[in-house]
């Protein structure tokens, strides 16, 4: 598999990422791509391992990965696409935004560079894409059956592409303007540009999938109204109840929830009109990112674009090492440093902080009162946060986005309405089946399974829609 002893002669080549004074300026792809060729090349660096760990143990989709490398080392593209598309719907979403739990597990990653897995993933749809092999495909044979698919997400999506290639009908509501969930919403265009995302739509639509927009299940459309005419539904809204940081001063203007923050931005990318006085703009201030995960990131990139004065991001958390710690040995996810393309376009980053107090003037934001802490474990295992005495300080910012994840799905008017239980952090609760306490109904994604990764809620939907097609069957 691939060129034998490869790994030895060859290093790990990174696309890399379009100068920093070029791409603040704008809101297009920050990173580049490696040319067909050179990841042929690549590829040829994976090794024909007893185990593929990073099939078996790193991805969630459970890609086929050292099969698809082994296929584009010989240049056979086409039937790299088969292999790809057999365990991901969407590699064109997965290989801009997945931080690829399955280079973290590659053998190679043990004492060398892994390979270039998701560089290869995300050449293989664009090639096919660019070379006319992404055709809609119509199920052989169409059921009389037909499904619900509440939220446009990535687990939505995945459950509705499943489900109407195996020959159901498929209606997706959502309550925004266009699909595509927090990939349209909450990713910024320069990580993912909304191209990529009508490109998929278009094509879903083409192979039969119908989308109701603009549409409030529990509202616009009641249970009834689903019940009478879907056989089946699925609930696949997310994770939309951010975490709060309940200091005094909360309630001061100029302190946003970075999704709140990250929307507005995407709206308007899209030419969506936008009151002055609604927008969330960081240009001229100082700007406080805190929670220090991908969304942080996001909002500090977004902010260098809007022209801020100065982007600082904190973090409760204790500063991870440079190198993989034995407390997440091989080949598990490592918990290292990151530093994201935001970071590396102009932000000071600072862990083990609180902030204490948010302190304003006339109703405004002006400061933060923040203490440098300790962490550590209490008896029952639980995180717990012990304040450094000396350590306060104040520093000055007129905006600040709260990226601190999110506590579960919130309210849920169909699911409140219906009394779908709930598990201990408010999440659906959902059974081996993924159906939830109220027969007929699934959930999948974020919703049911807490905050997570877009590859998971992918693989989260495609079972989803498994255990639909399976119901429906059952109850033909």
């Amino acid at each position: 598999m691939g060129e034998t002893g490869a790994f030895l002669r060859m290093n790990r080549k990174e696309a890399g990422y379009r100068p920093v004074e070029e791409r603040v300026r704008d809101y297009a792809p920050v990173e580049v791509n490696l040319p067909y060729g050179e990841l042929e090349a690549q590829a040829a660096r994976c090794m024909n391992c007893g185990t593929p760990f990073c099939h078996s143990s790193g991805c969630p989709v459970v890609n086929l990965i050292p099969d698809f490398n082994e296929l584009i080392y010989h240049g056979r593209w086409n039937e790299a696409l088969d292999i790809l598309l057999a365990t991901n719907n969407f590699p064109e979403f997965t290989g801009r935004v997945c931080p690829a739990p399955c280079e973290a597990a590659c053998v190679l990653a043990i004492n060398r560079e892994p390979v270039s897995i998701r560089n290869i993933e995300l050449a293989i749809i664009e090639h096919a894409y660019e070379n006319g092999m992404m055709r809609p495909f119509r199920p052989a044979q169409r059921y009389s059956e037909s499904v619900a698919v509440i939220g446009s997400g990535p687990s939505g999506l995945a459950v509705a592409d499943t489900l109407n290639k195996d020959g159901y009908n498929v209606t997706v509501f959502d309550k925004d303007r266009r699909p595509g969930g927090i990939l349209r919403y909450g990713i910024p265009d320069f990580k993912l540009e909304k191209r990529v995302i009508d490109r998929r739509i278009a094509l879903m639509k083409e192979e039969g999938v119908v989308f109701e927009m603009g549409v409030t299940v529990g509202e616009d459309v009641s249970f009834k109204f689903l019940k009478d005419r879907y056989d089946a539904i699925c609930l696949s809204g997310g994770a939309r109840q951010p975490r709060d940081l309940p200091a005094p001063g909360r309630d001061l203007a100029g302190i946003h929830f970075a999704m709140d923050f990250l929307k507005c931005q995407n709206l308007l990318n899209e030419g969506a009109e936008a009151p002055v006085e609604k927008r969330i703009s960081a240009e001229g201030k100082s700007v406080i990112v805190i929670g220090g995960g991908d969304t942080g990131a996001d909002c500090v990139g977004t902010a260098i674009r809007q022209k801020a004065r100065r982007v600082l991001q904190f973090e409760i958390m204790p500063k991870p090492p440079g190198v993989r710690p034995e407390s997440t040995p091989w080949p598990r996810w490592p918990n290292i440093l990151r530093e994201s393309s935001s970071h590396k376009e102009g932000c000071e980053r600072r862990w083990s902080v609180s902030t204490k107090e948010f302190i304003g003037d006339a109703g405004r934001l002006k400061a933060l009162d923040c203490v440098e802490v300790e962490c550590g474990r209490d008896e029952s295992g639980r995180l717990r946060f012990k304040e450094k005495p000396g350590s306060e300080f104040t520093v000055e910012a007129e905006l600040v986005l709260l990226a601190m994840g999110f506590v579960g799905p919130g309210k849920n008017r169909l699911a409140d309405d219906l009394g779908i239980e709930r598990d201990s952090r408010g999440n659906i609760k959902v059974d081996p089946r993924y159906m939830t306490s109220v027969p007929g109904i699934f959930a999948a994604g974020d919703m049911s399974r807490g905050q997570s990764l877009v590859v998971r809620a992918i693989a989260d939907g495609r079972r989803a829609a498994g255990n639909i097609a399976a119901y429906l069957r059952r109850n033909g």
